[in-house]
């Protein structure tokens, strides 16, 4: 039977924009809790590797699996553990167990959840889009994304200044069981054919081919390579801005919440850009492009005296974020053979999980002693320049030129 895949595609972004949307709240509860109550970059520290590093352990097998079973059970199940966690920190909260320690649990379990997550859902969308159609489909795939982050920290704030912490865990919650169901009802993912014909191969072979496969992929390499630089670079604004709005401008929950507001309006106007315009047709332009734009305006987030001026960077910065995203995730997507979709996905996820809190050990304990500004400009300037080292290697470049590709029909 044919399958209608743009509504198969919708029908599976819905039920993630719902899973998303719970764990975005969450994300924001914990972190701004922590944030109001500590206000210290120690503790900022140790949220992100509690957080992240897990994703970096789980996920190279998270991407085993995705390559190995149905994805479809894998996604499921890994939402049902966040959300089972979620639930037990709920009912703590509730029986009055308010401790730090509890938060800091749950960021490290929904880590590991995130962490065979994400190379999942990743190696899904190649799957059940046509290759002619990537770039658009993950435009608007960054839009609904920041949508859902546009919504979360309003919805967030809002609850936690009428309502206490454990109703936010009971929301995402709510908001899985939905997107599971979803998931399980109403989504058609077709199986790979490797599904049925290694089970019986180690994990630990799939893992090596899989990474013998990256070494060997000259272009998956230095684009995993560039990838991780990069990163670094990003760590303090991903990272430190809002330790930055409290300690610089007030430690008011409805700044917080207004940082993240506007930047998911400028990541939703970018996505709806990046959908409609494609890009440069060299897909590594758009990304160097974005590289440049985003020092720049971590430069300005370091500058900046004024909150409002603050906030309005910001929101450029969100409007730049899916040039530099959505053409990774489409090169990725196009380069790289189904049956090994997972695992490249899963290394990705094991450097953007890794990279920011190694990142962190240095920036966060320094943010005690030098001011998140300087730190904000240097990283701004490590930026600008890293654009052009990347446009000028020609493995990168040449890969970016569009090509023929083959994709499901």
């Amino acid at each position: 039977m044919q399958i209608n895949w743009k509504k198969n595609t919708a029908l599976f972004m819905s039920g993630q924009a719902l899973t998303l949307f719970g764990s975005m709240v969450v994300q924001y509860a914990i972190l701004w809790h922590i944030t109001l109550m500590t206000k210290s970059g120690t503790m900022m520290t140790l949220v992100t590797i509690v957080g992240f590093l897990p994703m970096f352990f789980i996920s190279p097998f998270g991407g085993v699996w995705a390559d190995r079973f149905n994805r479809k059970l894998v996604i499921n199940i890994s939402d049902g553990v966040i959300a089972f966690v979620s639930l037990v920190v709920a009912l703590l909260l509730l029986a009055g167990y308010t401790h730090l320690s509890i938060l800091l649990i749950c960021a490290g379990i929904r880590g590991l959840g995130q962490g065979v997550q994400m190379p999942a859902v990743g190696a899904v969308i190649p799957q059940i889009v046509p290759a002619e159609h990537l770039t658009r489909v993950n435009g608007i795939n960054a839009s609904v994304q920041s949508l859902i982050t546009l919504t979360s920290p309003m919805a967030g704030a809002a609850m936690m200044i009428f309502f206490p912490l454990e109703s936010l865990f009971f929301l995402d919650v709510i908001t899985a069981a939905i997107g599971i169901s979803i998931l399980i009802f109403f989504v058609k993912i077709p199986d790979l054919k490797k599904h049925t014909e290694k089970k019986k191969i180690s994990y630990f072979h799939d893992l090596k081919e899989g990474l013998y496969y990256i070494k060997n992929h000259k272009f998956v390499f230095k684009l995993i390579l560039f990838f991780a630089m990069i990163m670094i670079f990003f760590t303090p604004a991903s990272l430190l801005t809002p330790l930055q709005v409290v300690r610089k401008f007030g430690d008011d929950v409805w700044r917080l919440s207004a940082i993240e507001i506007v930047f998911s309006v400028g990541y939703m106007l970018g996505g709806l850009l990046i959908a409609a315009w494609g890009g440069f047709k060299n897909r590594m332009f758009s990304i160097a492009l974005a590289c440049f734009l985003v020092g720049l305006l971590s430069v300005g987030l370091g500058l900046s005296p004024f909150f409002w001026l603050y906030v309005g960077v910001i929101g450029f910065a969100g409007m730049v974020m899916p040039l530099f995203n959505t053409p990774i995730m489409v090169l990725m997507q196009s380069n790289v053979e189904p049956e090994f979709m997972g695992r490249v996905f899963s290394v990705f996820t094991m450097v953007s999980s890794s990279v920011m809190p190694f990142a962190m050990l240095i920036f966060g304990p320094v943010t005690d002693v030098i001011s998140i500004d300087y730190l904000l400009v240097f990283a701004g300037i490590g930026l600008a320049l890293l654009s052009f080292v990347l446009i000028s290697n020609k493995t990168l470049s040449k890969a970016g030129e569009p090509v023929k590709e083959q994709g499901v029909s």
